[in-house]
C-alpha cells in the first residue's frame, strides 16, 4: 500500500496549506478496531512537522462504511513527508486487515477543499452560486453560533484586534470543521448536474 505523493500531486505556494483527504472502506464488524487505530494514528501525525489538524468524518447510519480523514498541513513538504514516514507506513499496516481496498488519497490545496469529496477528484466544482449559498450558511453558523459565546472573551481588545481575532476563529471553523461536514451532508444538492 504505497500512499507517498509525487512532487506532481501535491503543488501549492510555499505559504499555502496543503489538505490530504483519505478515504478508508472499513470492513463490517471492525468499527471498532478501526476506531481505535483512527485515535493512534490522529496522535502520531499530530507531533509531526507542518500538522495543523484533523478531522475526521464517520460514516451515516445505514451507509456504506466509508470513514473520510481529512489532514490539515503547512506545505506539501510536510503533508509529503508525512504520508512517506516509515512511522505512518507502520500503522497503514496495522490497518489493512480493518479496511476493505488500499486507501484512496486526494490532495487539495486552497479554497477547493471547502467543495471537493472523496473519490471526485474528476469531477467538476459545484456552480458558484451554489458554493456561495453553502459559505453563506457556513458563516452564518460561525456568526450566530460562535461569534456570541468568544465576544465576551474579547471585550478587552481594541476594536480591529478583536475583528482580526473573530475572522480568524471563523477561517479555522470554515476550514476544519464547517465546511467539510456541509460539503458532505449537502453533497446530492451541491453535485448535482
Amino acid at each position: 500500500m504505497n500512499t507517498s505523493l509525487s512532487n506532481a500531486e501535491c503543488v501549492s505556494s510555499p505559504d499555502q496549506h496543503v489538505t490530504a483527504v483519505i478515504t478508508h472502506q472499513v470492513k463490517a464488524g471492525r468499527q471498532d478496531g478501526y476506531e481505535e487505530w483512527i485515535k493512534g494514528i490522529s496522535a502520531v501525525a499530530r507531533e509531526f512537522a507542518g500538522h495543523l489538524g484533523v478531522s475526521i468524518l464517520r460514516p451515516q447510519p445505514g451507509s456504506s462504511l466509508d470513514y473520510v480523514i481529512v489532514l490539515q498541513f503547512a506545505t506539501c513538504d510536510h503533508l509529503t513527508a508525512w504520508l512517506g514516514s516509515d512511522i505512518r507506513n507502520t500503522w497503514i499496516e496495522r490497518v489493512k486487515p480493518l479496511i476493505q481496498e488500499q486507501e484512496n488519497i486526494q490532495v487539495l490545496s486552497g479554497l477547493e477543499s471547502w467543495f471537493q469529496l472523496p473519490k471526485q477528484q474528476n469531477s467538476q466544482a459545484p456552480k458558484r452560486y451554489k458554493q456561495a449559498i453553502l459559505i453563506w450558511v457556513g458563516v452564518m453558523i460561525v456568526s450566530l453560533g460562535v461569534s456570541p459565546l468568544i465576544a465576551p472573551l474579547l471585550s478587552f481588545l481594541p476594536w480591529l484586534l478583536k475583528i482580526a481575532v473573530n475572522v480568524a476563529i471563523t477561517v479555522a471553523l470554515l476550514s476544519y470543521v464547517i465546511m467539510p461536514r456541509l460539503t458532505q451532508w449537502f453533497k446530492g444538492w451541491l453535485f448535482a448536474n
